[in-house]
């Protein structure tokens, strides 16, 4: 079957995915982390320190290592760090003194257990004469997969793959990650008491975080076993839970099992937390781009959030909103970023923002002028090979002359197929960073 070609005009396109690239590139780790890394050898030099331990874990993971090496050299006494499977990696990179394990994301895997217990034997190893540098990116959180005593893998897998069908965002799936978790929420920070804790983060996270960052492993936790269980009650699954995971959170809530570290707690006197890129980064560094082609360009304040249809939806209004007020000729370019969630109710393919640019085209359909490119900065939306998606006023029509009917395909969160027999779907590949998603959208006058 031939497939269409989506008929966002090429020069248009050739905009959006411009400004994609600038994007990425200000929020590359070995450029977001040089300064910190080097200020890290000279913390090494000066304060006494016999040891330097690198441990990471997420999707940036391997550049940001990489990164490691070649700023700190042969200061670097040992270190691990963990990716997701597939990545692209070459020893040829530089790669000698970190070794690299790779596990499952988003579900964890024997993989990721093992890699998780290797770095808290690392963590264990270490003492005051020790600066242990974490590198933290997106993705950690189903890549340094350890259960606590009680729970086993595949109990703590099944719980945070009912949430994500659920739609609870990261923030609340965070918050039942850490209380399943022997190194998650503080505690890896807990077992390398007293050393010295450095944490490089970028940070895929609404707000930035730095408790919910791939559930922070080394930074106190303001959430308790209650709020665990809250969670599980707003989304209907606390009977659904595995019984030794819903036995644990309410033994936790009751007091019979310690709380992970809080605010206050004197093991964090010595650890240091710094985001080295953040999704504004990204956006700063598109706009920027923007303007230098001459487009009227604003970063929406607020951050794409909730349901992905529903957020395209609203982009899409207030797109056609803008366009009703320009001008023959006048070009602008509105750009946003956040993390939006997909409650799951079909048996389809796609990603969040796949949906929301399928949400997004539904809204504009017969509206020339207007053409979206929504994407995660990781290169990975969803189980699928794309990036994402680019479309326009067209693509509905274009479905449509294919036999197909994009309202079914959105209500069977069904996006992917229909945009790629559409040529609409954006394929990057890794992109060895993670500052959430961006939504890039340009409107012509009239």
């Amino acid at each position: 079957m031939r497939r269409a070609v989506l008929p966002v005009t090429e020069s248009d396109r050739s905009t959006l995915q411009t400004l994609f690239r600038a994007a990425l590139a200000a929020v590359e780790p070995g450029q977001a982390l040089a300064p910190h890394l080097d200020r890290a050898g000279e913390r090494y030099g000066s304060e006494g320190f016999q040891r330097l331990v690198v441990a990471g874990f997420g999707k940036a993971a391997i550049p940001m290592a990489r990164a490691a090496e070649e700023r700190l050299g042969n200061l670097i006494s040992a270190g691990v760090v963990i990716a997701p499977h597939g990545t692209p990696f070459s020893n040829a990179g530089g790669l000698e003194t970190i070794e690299v394990a790779f596990a499952g994301h988003p579900h964890p895997d024997s993989a990721g257990e093992a890699a998780g217990r290797r770095i808290m034997e690392l963590a264990r190893a270490c003492d005051a004469r020790t600066l242990l540098l974490l590198l933290v990116s997106g993705g950690g959180s189903a890549l340094l997969a350890v259960p606590a005593p009680g729970i086993t893998l595949d109990e703590k897998r099944i719980t945070a793959q009912l949430l994500m069908e659920a739609g609870a965002d990261i923030r609340e799936l965070n918050t039942v990650r850490k209380h399943l978790s022997a190194i998650k929420g503080g505690q890896l920070a807990r077992l390398a008491f007293p050393a010295t804790v450095l944490s490089l983060m970028i940070s895929d996270v609404p707000g930035d975080r730095l408790d919910v960052i791939a559930s922070g492993p080394a930074v106190p936790d303001p959430t308790t076993f209650g709020d665990a269980l809250a969670v599980l009650g707003r989304f209907g699954l606390t009977d659904k839970v595995p019984p030794a995971v819903r036995l644990r959170l309410e033994q936790g809530r009751a007091g019979a099992i310690a709380e992970t570290p809080k605010p206050g707690d004197p093991l964090f006197a010595g650890v240091e937390s710094v985001i080295a890129a953040r999704n504004g980064d990204a956006l700063s560094a598109a706009a920027s781009a923007a303007r230098s082609l001459g487009l009227e360009t604003t970063i929406r304040g607020e951050a794409v959030a909730g349901e992905a249809r529903e957020a395209g939806r609203r982009l899409a209004r207030e797109a056609l909103r803008v366009r009703s007020n320009l001008q023959a000729g006048q070009r602008v370019c509105l750009l946003s970023g956040g993390e939006t969630t997909v409650t799951v109710r079909g048996n389809g393919r796609g990603g969040r923002n796949q949906e929301l640019a399928l949400a997004f085209a539904l809204e504009i359909a017969g509206t020339p002028g207007i053409s979206l490119l929504s994407a995660g900065t990781d290169g990975i939306d969803g189980p699928t090979d794309a990036a994402g998606a680019v479309v326009d006023n067209e693509t509905v029509s274009l479905a449509r002359r294919a036999g197909l009917d994009p309202e079914a395909y959105l209500a069977a969160n069904d996006a992917f197929p229909l945009l790629d027999r559409c040529g609409a779907l954006l394929r990057t590949g890794p992109t060895g960073t993670n500052v959430m998603d961006l939504q890039i959208i340009l409107i012509a006058g009239r």
